[in-house]
């Protein structure tokens, strides 16, 4: 019997290191949650402000961008002749003594405006005032 004291020791040891690895284990596993517990909201708030960072960078740079095309439409808004050529191409307006031609593309239908029963009621060959006067009062009748 001599032989079973060491096997019971040896046994005995054999358990006592397993828990003791066991609560190690168990121990490195709280510490670790413990740490991502502590660590995980502080990085969450990092990466979104990194990420509201780089959006105010890019409209930092977008409202440069439109600072300096504002700033290159002002400088040749200050340009007579291109004025001149802005209310010529927009608006249509021609020197004194020049004629304008608009020429239009004739195979392409023009189209018509629906017209109310006012507008047939008013006579065509007056002024555009008066055939705003006359519409005016025509609306106003029962």
């Amino acid at each position: 019997m001599p032989q079973a004291r060491p096997r019971a020791r040896s046994n005995f040891r054999k358990s006592r290191q397993r828990r003791r690895s066991s609560g190690r284990a168990m121990t490195l596993a709280v510490v670790l949650f413990i740490l991502a517990w502590t660590l995980a909201p502080p990085a969450q708030r990092y990466f979104v402000q990194r990420a509201q960072i780089n959006a105010m960078r890019a409209q930092v740079s977008a409202n440069n961008q439109a600072l300096l095309s504002a700033a290159r439409e002002l400088e040749m808004w200050r340009d007579p002749e291109y004025i001149k050529s802005q209310a010529r191409e927009r608006l249509h307006f021609v020197l004194p003594g020049e004629r304008q031609y608009i020429v239009t593309d004739g195979s392409q239908p023009e189209v018509q405006s629906p017209t109310t029963a006012v507008a047939k009621d008013i006579p065509s060959g007056l002024p555009w005032y008066n055939r705003l006067i006359a519409s005016i009062t025509e609306t106003g009748k029962p």
